[in-house]
């Protein structure tokens, strides 16, 4: 726990100093706390950034999520050829790293004429997410109690009403294991956004707050101030969630 506490205490603590006293002694407790730090990081641009960084998250969890849920139950629970193979396919992107297909993605994202634009991210964001989010609500999927599914089906329910009004809502532990699986993995991604965005209109946390240096001088308070609001939407989300979280993740482990 110190191990992975004290940083985050240390990012906190320097924040909150001048300059001077950061580079006086870094590891000593800010004389007067300057919470002023966070007004300046916020008021620096990073509001935009915050703004970015929201949009192309909820947007890329948002439609993984749905797509995952869809393709993960349809292989887990419906009647369907070469499933396994559909399956093994899908499963097999996660051998494949993002940063190999940089190349062919600005080609195709220049060609397409979506380079630097919030699609740019979003796409690939997508992409790359799906087969993890598969895999891991396939195995929740393929344990779902059947009696339910059956019982609707006597009803009149059609597979897509069963899907939306009982297996989703059933669905709430795996979803949030997803969801913030994925928006961690958005929320932080660096290369992607740092080579299909140009404009400073359109750029994330992570891109933005490395524009805080420049040739001559780094704000490095201002910096860590940034880093400390980057952190909380996903703790935030995190505290909220977690039980759904570890419910989600541990689902299916344990049958009987």
């Amino acid at each position: 726990m110190l191990i992975i506490f004290y940083p985050l205490f240390w990012i906190i603590m320097n924040s909150l100093k001048t300059s001077t006293e950061l580079f006086i002694n870094s590891f000593a407790l800010p004389e007067k706390p300057l919470f002023q730090n966070y007004i300046d990081a916020w008021n620096m641009g990073f509001s935009k950034f915050f703004f970015n960084s929201i949009l192309v998250t909820a947007s890329s969890v948002a439609v993984t999520v749905l797509l995952s849920a869809f393709c993960a139950y349809a292989l887990a629970r419906l009647d369907i050829k070469f499933k396994n193979l559909i399956l093994y396919l899908i499963i097999g992107g996660l051998l494949l790293s993002p940063h190999s297909a940089l190349i062919s993605l600005y080609k195709i994202f220049d060609a397409l004429n979506i380079y630097n634009t919030y699609f740019a991210m979003i796409v690939p964001y997508i992409a790359f997410r799906i087969p993890f989010a598969v895999f891991l609500m396939y195995g929740y999927f393929k344990d779902f109690p059947g009696d339910l599914e059956d019982a609707a089906r006597i009803d009149g329910c059609s597979t897509l009403k069963i899907f939306m009004r009982i297996v989703m809502p059933i669905s709430k532990p795996i979803i949030a294991a997803t969801t913030i699986v994925s928006s961690i993995f958005t929320w932080n991604e660096f290369i992607f956004a740092l080579v299909f965005i140009e404009s400073e209109e359109l750029v994330t946390i992570p891109v933005g707050l490395s524009r805080f240096r420049d040739a001559l001088q780094t704000n490095w308070t201002g910096m860590m101030a940034g880093i400390v609001l980057a952190s909380l939407p996903m703790i935030i989300a995190f505290l909220f969630m977690s039980k759904s979280f570890i419910r989600g993740l541990t689902a299916g482990s344990v049958k009987g």
